[in-house]
């Protein structure tokens, strides 16, 4: 075709170069660092942290360290911080530059559990534009004077309600605040995960930011199609993968695949079995056998989601609590 847009391509963030543009987002309870390893090998172009508590953070919370640590081979990636606490948010940032020298902060601002918003921060943060700015702004201000140039992006969603569409005041509060890019998961707070994103807001936004910063993309990702339709409708700089890549971590390839030679090659058992396999001995080193096993169960149930004889395997799988168990189930696959 023609004059067809490049829909691979590399992304600048700040002075930040990624070589290109299919992220994993930060999906809470799953992007752990065991898991972006592994969509790493898959070829996700930038990985996202579990979001990070600011508050937390400062009490020093163990638990909270724990998500932070970069993965062996992610050469570049993003810790994600929430909070309402402007002080605590640019101290958290500075902490973890410090500590783990990521290539980018996140600042939550989409979140829509209540556990995170009745605090103030997630997508609670959309209901007040001013206060969004005195967060981004104390945390880009805090990395400025420390020398550092990394970049802070901030994710947003459409608003609190559709009552309270609130994505472009506070965007616009976010970039004059001094963030370097935007991601914007378009369903409101009180939509949750519930009906559908609406990509008609995504292509507003990314309009209203052009030439100025990158607009990121998420929202109803579940296949290699879908990324291309997001690009294609929208005109947005990239896409970011969450509960689709939940046990597909093959959607990184594929998209590429897809959007560089217009097909791609499905996925055999046999490699979803073996990337499934290296999560759980990564989990394993990670946070120990009993829990890493525990934690797998959801995991290889999205993993052999497609698999001949999958439905038998995830009833015997979701009882696995052990490496043996696991390999004794697997052994007939």
């Amino acid at each position: 075709m023609e004059n067809a847009p490049v829909l691979y391509h590399p992304v600048t963030i700040g002075n930040l170069v990624l070589p290109g543009n299919i992220f994993l987002a930060p999906v809470a309870g799953y992007s752990d660092k065991s898991f972006r390893s592994i969509c790493v090998d898959w070829g996700a172009d930038f990985t996202y942290t579990e979001m990070v508590s600011s508050e937390a953070y400062v009490r020093s919370s163990a638990k909270t360290e724990t998500l932070i640590t970069r993965a062996h081979n992610e050469k570049r990636y993003a810790v994600q911080i929430f909070g309402a606490n402007p002080e605590y948010m640019a101290e958290t940032a500075i902490r973890i530059l410090e500590k783990y020298e990521p290539q980018c902060i996140d600042i939550n601002a989409g979140c829509p559990m209540p556990k995170i918003t009745k605090t103030g921060a997630g997508s609670a943060l959309m209901r007040n534009p001013e206060k969004l700015y005195s967060v981004v702004h104390a945390v880009t201000e805090a990395i400025a004077a420390r020398g550092a140039a990394v970049p802070v992006t901030v994710k947003i969603r459409s608003g609190w309600s559709h009552n309270e569409l609130t994505w472009k005041d506070s965007a616009l509060a976010a970039v004059e605040a001094g963030a370097s890019a935007l991601t914007l998961h378009p369903r409101t707070c009180a939509q949750c995960y519930s009906g559908t994103s609406d990509w008609d807001i995504l292509a507003q936004l990314a309009a209203l930011m052009e030439g100025r910063i990158p607009v990121f993309g998420s929202g109803d990702l579940f296949t290699p199609e879908s990324a291309r339709n997001m690009l294609m409708s929208t005109g947005c700089a990239g896409v970011m993968f969450a509960r689709g890549a939940m046990g597909n971590p093959f959607i990184f390839r594929q998209t590429k695949e897809l959007l560089c030679t217009g097909s791609y090659k499905e996925i055999s058992a046999a490699d979803k079995i073996k990337t499934a396999r290296k999560e759980l001995e990564q989990l394993c080193k990670e946070v120990g056998e009993e829990k890493a096993c525990r934690d797998m169960r959801k995991r290889f149930a999205a993993y052999t989601k497609g698999i001949d004889g999958g439905a038998k395997l995830r009833e015997q799988l979701v009882r696995a609590s052990s490496v043996k168990d696991y390999e004794i189930i697997l052994q007939a696959v």
